[in-house]
């Protein structure tokens, strides 16, 4: 089911006041089953996936909790075995494959294995990390086993954050279930703001870009210099509108049902380094990786210095860029973001003495530049049909190929796509020097927060795409 679909307002206006009007004990059994309701709207046969998982990691958790040693560690290496294994062979299996028959034809051998026509499960990788971060967090103490299976199940399938994060950990989320929520003001209040702003950021910026960034990039070999320029840095606000789009809603439609999921963006292009973008982009899955992978790594690797976080930086990376897609284009993706991160710790003392050497508003103004410009060209990649189309784009961009200020009958479309792009700066730019809080969903005159509805619903109603399709992120 789509958050931007009127199948989703229908479910969301049925399901949240039957969760207020029942007794708080049966509220489990409405999420739960709102929740499988949700995801069996996209293919009903792949809850049968999460079925198994969640019975897996629900009885590991249990045994990982009552053993001690090597049979406690056995227990973990099963659960994250059969997540890694379902995760490995819908979404990596036949990009392995491939792989291995070009490998084998160097050698003149053949390789039988046929290509799978497999579709992959919508939102595979966010509750496979989920739930691998639940038994790993009840490995290492921080977390009780949940003893009721159906808490734990909700905790992997609850239905705001199922298909695209969120990424929640058990100390976070498996306790609100247990709470009794009360229809607050403050809830509906912000819930409302979240909801409200996560369609604008997909209606109307998201999705109206899509059409110009796809139309470029299902071509690059038509397009001169200039619309390939436009085309780069509207996918950097489409991508960004639009899973920061969900993140919003996700997160608004639980507030108001009482629920705290984690923020998961956080005005993400007012980074001065790259470092700090990714403190600031999809921060439910950079600190999952930061926590189960690249600190690990680099204590087992301790004694090697620099060199320790060095390796780890770069394999952290390079696996979160296969997270997003089984393809090389988005390894290099993820690669590109680990040798920036590399450079600014190997540079952290230079560049320190350099911003004491510049003055402030120019050292971090020009940072922030540098920042989003290396950020647009790496999305190059993840955007990219394929690694040639990737490499074409840079080609034409910097051979200047065709009339630079010429836009191809498209300056219409370009100027919409500005404005709405300065919109949305303006907002993030308010919540960035207003301690998180947008200065005009957030004013303190009514006047002022009342005509900022007006305005996003009115835009929402006359300029949004409402048949825009799904999130770019639900296919990861």
């Amino acid at each position: 089911m789509l958050f931007n679909s009127l199948h989703f307002v229908v479910f969301f206006l049925v399901v949240t006041p039957l969760y207020f009007i029942l007794p708080h004990k049966f509220r489990w059994i409405l999420l739960l089953t709102a929740s499988c309701y949700f995801y069996m709207t996209f293919i009903p046969i792949y809850i049968l996936i999460l079925i198994f998982t969640i019975i897996v990691d629900y009885f590991a958790g249990i045994l990982i909790e009552k053993s001690e040693g090597r049979e406690r560690k056995l227990y973990l290496i099963i659960s994250l075995v059969a997540n890694i294994g379902v995760l490995a062979f819908f979404k990596y299996f036949n990009f392995l494959n491939e792989n291995l028959t070009l490998l084998m034809g160097e050698f003149g051998l053949s390789n039988a294995v046929p290509y799978l026509s497999i579709i992959l499960p919508v939102g595979l990788s966010f509750h496979t990390f989920q739930a691998m971060s639940y038994t790993i967090e009840v490995y290492r103490g921080n977390q009780s086993a949940e003893k009721h299976f159906g808490i734990y199940s909700l905790y992997v399938m609850f239905y705001p954050q199922l298909v695209a994060g969120p990424i929640e950990r058990p100390q976070n989320l498996l306790h609100q279930f247990y709470e009794k929520h009360q229809l607050t003001y403050e809830n509906f209040s912000i819930g409302f703001k979240m909801i409200l702003w996560g369609f604008f950021q997909k209606l109307v910026v998201a999705d109206r870009l899509s059409i110009f960034v796809s139309a470029v990039y299902q071509n690059p070999g038509a397009y001169s210099s200039s619309m390939l320029l436009v085309a780069i840095l509207f996918f950097a606000f489409q991508i960004y509108a639009d899973f920061a789009g969900y993140s919003n809603i996700a997160l608004g439609t639980a507030r108001i049902m009482g629920f705290k999921l984690m923020t998961n963006f956080n005005t993400p292009f007012f980074s001065t380094s790259v470092t700090e973008y990714w403190r600031r982009w999809h921060i439910s899955l950079n600190t999952w990786f930061s926590d189960y992978l690249f600190t690990p790594i680099m204590i087992a690797n301790r004694d090697w210095g620099k060199a320790a976080v060095v390796l780890a930086l770069m394999i952290t990376f390079g696996l979160s860029g296969l997270w997003h897609g089984a393809g090389w284009t988005y390894i290099v993706y993820g690669l590109l973001h680990g040798v920036a991160v590399t450079y600014e710790f190997l540079t952290k003392k230079f560049r320190k003495k350099l911003s004491k050497a510049i003055p402030a508003i120019i050292y971090n103004n020009l940072s922030m530049l540098l920042v989003f410009i290396y950020v647009c060209l790496t999305w190059v990649f993840f955007r990219a049909q394929s690694f040639s189309d990737a490499l074409l784009i840079f080609k034409r961009l910097f051979a200047f190929q065709g009339s630079f200020f010429v836009f191809d009958n498209n300056l219409g479309v370009i100027i919409y796509s500005l404005v709405a792009i300065f919109i949305l700066l303006a907002h993030d730019l308010s919540v960035h020097l207003n301690h998180g809080k947008s200065y005009f969903l957030y004013h303190k005159l009514a006047a002022v927060r009342m005509a900022t509805y007006c305005f996003i619903l009115v835009t929402i109603v006359l300029i949004g795409v409402f048949d825009g399709g799904q999130f770019i992120y639900f296919k990861f």
